[in-house]
Parts: structure tokens; sequence; C-alpha cells
């Protein structure tokens, strides 16, 4: 299907990228910021269009790329422009296919299809996209067909519900965005110990990677370690201490250590942790019958 592409930024140059050196055909590029859509096209090797109606007209298969604020208003445009049987998607993780309104009235298919992936690099995040896990949800005949043409190039899709969008987001976000907020802690943390930022990075990099890894392999129970899930209070009460002065990072900790004692929990059954608890103020859950 003849593709084109509304959005010349980081996701819409990734993915259109992705898709043609998977042997797609690409028609090209429209964004109302000109240089971009040329850029764009200039990269993956495309044509870039002056007019949002050139390029809905020569495109079977139209992805909005845009920012989520934009999705809806570029729709609207698209609409009056669209032809029928065309699959129009749009690749925010937050917003569902609702976005586009009177879709079956203008004789389309639509679907909102998000690659759980950080788009850091406009030219190079295409190159993590052959691994990337795509969720889709949407209008059957965009869906099946999004569905086969990512898992033709081997991706894995999940097909979720439309009301989950927000919370299926807001994982994401936790587990890429939020957790860079943690590791910038830790980082300023070490600078205050003497270290600079590089070698913040450098020295603890190996300690990342591993902890990441033992997650993927065996689960956040299993590749829990350190001193919550060994029962040290004496080492846990030290670091509240030594952060008394910094209350953001204090609570931060606070707030990670509650959860990292109910993983403990988890992960020793048969362990004690009631003075973890009374260090954390974790209100224990009372026995209805008791």
């Amino acid at each position: 299907m003849k593709t084109g592409i509304i959005g010349a930024g980081r996701v819409g140059c990734s993915l259109g990228k992705y898709l043609s050196s998977k042997g797609v055909e690409l028609a090209g590029y429209y964004d109302t910021d000109f240089a971009a859509a040329k850029e764009a096209a200039e990269f993956t090797q495309t044509d870039f269009f002056e007019t949002l109606q050139s390029l809905v007209d020569t495109s079977e298969l139209l992805f909005i790329t845009t920012g989520d604020s934009y999705i809806v208003p570029v729709w609207e445009e698209v609409k009056k422009l669209s032809h029928k049987n065309q699959i129009i998607c749009h690749c925010s993780g937050a917003l569902s296919s609702d976005s586009f309104s009177g879709a079956e009235e203008a004789g389309v298919s639509c679907c909102s299809v998000h690659p759980m992936l950080p788009f850091s690099n406009k030219f190079s995040s295409y190159q993590q996209l052959e691994h990337a896990f795509f969720t889709v949800e949407g209008q059957e005949y965009a869906v099946n067909t999004i569905t086969k043409l990512l898992t033709s190039f081997g991706n894995q899709v999940c097909r979720i519900n439309a009301e989950a969008k927000p919370k299926y987001h807001a994982a994401a976000s936790i587990l890429s965005n939020q957790v860079i907020a943690v590791l910038d802690t830790g980082y300023r943390l070490l600078e205050e110990c003497g270290f600079t930022r590089a070698e913040a990075v450098s020295a603890t990099a190996a300690l990342v990677r591993s902890n990441i890894e033992n997650v993927i392999a065996q689960d956040c129970a299993g590749a829990l370690t350190g001193p919550i899930e060994r029962g040290d209070t004496g080492t846990v009460e030290k670091h509240l201490a030594c952060l008394d002065s910094d209350e953001e990072t204090k609570t931060l900790y606070q707030v990670l250590g509650k959860h990292l004692v109910t993983i403990a929990q988890e992960k020793n059954p048969n362990r004690d942790y009631t003075q973890m608890q009374i260090l954390f103020k974790i209100v224990p859950i009372q026995n209805p019958l008791e």
C-alpha cells in the first residue's frame, strides 16, 4: 500500500525509514514545516508534498505522526480530503482511535498504532524499530491490516482496548521517562559525593545495565537485591538520615522504598519485614476476622 506520513519529526522520520527499509512503497511527507518535510524526504529518499491534499490523494495508508494536540485538527482536515477504503492511523500512545470522529461516514478505516520505543534521535531511532513491540486498537480493517504488515516485518503486536490507552501510556512513561528521573537523582547524589556527571554515569553503567537485564530475565521480585530486600534497617536508616536536607529526594526514596518492601515480601514470604514496614510507615493490612 502506498503510504504517506503527516508529520516530519522524530517519529515520522523513524517510522518512514523503517517502512521503506522493509519494502513499503513510501509516497513521502507533508508537514507545515516545509523544511522538515524536505529533510525527512531526503532521509528516506522519497518526496515531500507542499499540500496536504496532494499527499492524501496519493496515499492508500496514512500515518499521522504529529504531537498529540495536533492529531484531531489534522484529522479534521484529512477527513475532508480522504477517499474511501483509505486506512488512517495515528501514533499516539495516550490517545485512542476515538480521535477519528466521523471515520465511518467518511468511508475510511482508522486505528491507533504505537511502538513501545523512545524516539530519541530523528535519524537513528528507526534502527531500534526492528525489535519494537507495537500496540494497536481501532476499527477492524485498519487493525488487521496494520497487524499483518508489522508482523510480516517480525514485530510483535498486541491489540488493546481504546479505554486502556491512558493507563497503557502511563505505564510506558513510567518504564521509560520516569526511570530517567530516578537515574538522574542517583547521578546527582554521586555528584554531591565528588563525582563528575560523566564519572557518575560511567561508574554505574554496569550496575544499571545488569539491573535492567536481571529484571527482564527474572521479573522484579527475582531481580531485587539491596538493603530493603535483606531487611537491613540500619543501612536504610542511614540513607534516610543523609537525605534529611533534601526533602524531594527523601520523599522519592520513601515512596520507592515502600513499594520495594512489598516486592521483597513477595520474594521472601517467610522473612519478617515488620521493622522495615515501621521504618517506612507502612500500615499493615488488618485481617477482618481478627
